[in-house]
């Protein structure tokens, strides 16, 4: 299993990204896929998941509203959008699937701030 996450970066706030999971080596349209965070000092902590057919969706109250989860099951790859960025939402952003045990992406980092 491997999920490698990009498309992290330096935005003022107001701003939007969008982060990409590249995922191989198990089947990924059976499995629901996880978007985790963790900020400097803090514990990791859920941003949003999505089922396996794309059609339910989980949000943190944090990012509700701003925050969009999806998937390309043909591409093997999920996204998070993130719209009106704030300074709390600088972390490490990391893609997460459960197959037997947990796998972890590397991160990729968004950094908010004028």
């Amino acid at each position: 299993v491997q999920l490698v996450e990009s498309g992290g970066g330096l935005v003022q706030p107001g701003g939007s990204l969008r982060l990409s999971c590249a995922a191989s080596g198990f089947t990924f349209s059976n499995y629901a896929m996880s978007w985790y965070r963790q900020a400097p000092g803090k514990e990791r902590e859920v941003v949003a998941v999505i089922v396996s057919a794309g059609g339910i969706t989980q949000y943190a109250d944090s990012v509700k509203g701003r925050f969009i989860i999806s998937r390309d099951n043909a591409k093997n790859t999920v996204y998070l959008q993130m719209n009106s960025l704030k300074p709390e939402d600088t972390a490490v952003y990391y893609c997460k699937v459960f197959i037997g045990m947990v796998y972890w992406g590397k991160g990729t980092l968004v950094t908010v701030s004028s």
